[in-house]
């Protein structure tokens, strides 16, 4: 069961507000030939208000995710022959690190042991609201003593069979979802996501369902839509859980937009980009209307 939770809503815009009263939102991710996972996520950042968005990529990565979007910035990071981030990346994100309000680390990043070291590092060390997704996790679910060790706010967002590699069991039944992961929401002091059909959203004490979006989404690159979703919430200053509810509601409501525009079979995760900010304006009704 779901607790009876109310949806949160974005604030309107203050007339007299500026790029940074919306967040520095960083995203660190991307290889060769998965590009597009970080760019997503970058975009979707955007297209939910974050006011600055820096996507932090291996070098050989750098101009293919600059093309997706104009609107971002992107941070050149070290890499490996294969195209994957180095742990001495670690100094080149210093800076990037300090000034942001919050981060996301795992869409197309790939596995290594040098990225294994580094998601641990920025799980750790980290104080800023930080959402996990892809790569990021399994990097996670592959070092258990860390998990315990959560540098600051933390969001888990792993479809089901990331989640049993996190819980370290072979699978996860779906009727036993909720009550795994307010356990692990508990242990981490984090919140988990668990996506899927009626994606259930906890800190340990709060439980909900998402009830949005249709099998259209269950496609390539939606989840990465969803990590942007997320973080530039985090940057508008919503806590975690109302982040990680507000932003599971809003990506389903997209995906409905776009099933009904497109149809559900053929549907990709840009036709979601395009339609966010519709999906935004109907989840606040107090948005002055021009």
């Amino acid at each position: 069961m779901s607790d009876n939770l109310k949806l949160p809503q974005l604030a309107p815009r203050a007339s007299d507000s500026h790029k940074g009263d919306y967040g520095r939102a960083l995203l660190i991710g991307g290889s060769r030939g998965m590009a597009g996972a970080i760019a997503l996520s970058g975009m979707a950042a955007l297209r939910t208000g974050a006011g600055l968005v820096k996507l932090a990529v291996p070098d050989t990565s750098l101009e293919t995710v600059a093309r997706f979007e104009p609107s971002y910035m992107t941070l050149s990071l070290p890499c490996d022959d294969d195209g994957r981030i180095r742990l001495i990346a670690r100094e080149t994100l210093a800076e990037s690190l300090a000034s942001a309000t919050a981060l996301a680390c795992g869409p197309g990043m790939g596995r290594s042991h040098d990225l294994d070291e580094l998601v641990a590092w920025l799980y750790c060390t980290v104080k800023q609201p930080m959402v996990f997704d892809a790569d990021a996790l399994n990097a996670l679910a592959g070092q258990q003593e860390v998990l315990d060790k959560p540098g600051g706010p933390r969001i888990f967002t792993p479809h089901p069979g990331e989640f049993a590699r996190l819980l370290a069991v072979e699978k996860v039944e779906t009727e036993d979802r909720g009550k795994l992961a307010r356990e692990f929401a508990l242990r981490t002091g984090g919140v988990v996501l668990v996506k899927g059909h009626e994606t259930a959203i906890t800190d340990g004490r709060q439980l909900a369902y998402n009830t949005t979006g249709n099998p259209g989404m269950a496609t390539g690159g939606c989840g990465d839509v969803l990590t942007g979703v997320i973080t530039a919430l985090l940057c508008q200053r919503f806590s975690p859980f109302d982040a990680a509810h507000l932003g599971a509601h809003v990506h389903g409501e997209a995906g409905n937009y776009a099933a009904a525009e497109v149809g559900m079979i053929g549907m990709i995760a840009r036709d979601l980009l395009r339609r966010l900010p519709r999906a935004l304006r109907a989840s606040h009704e107090s948005e002055i209307p021009f």
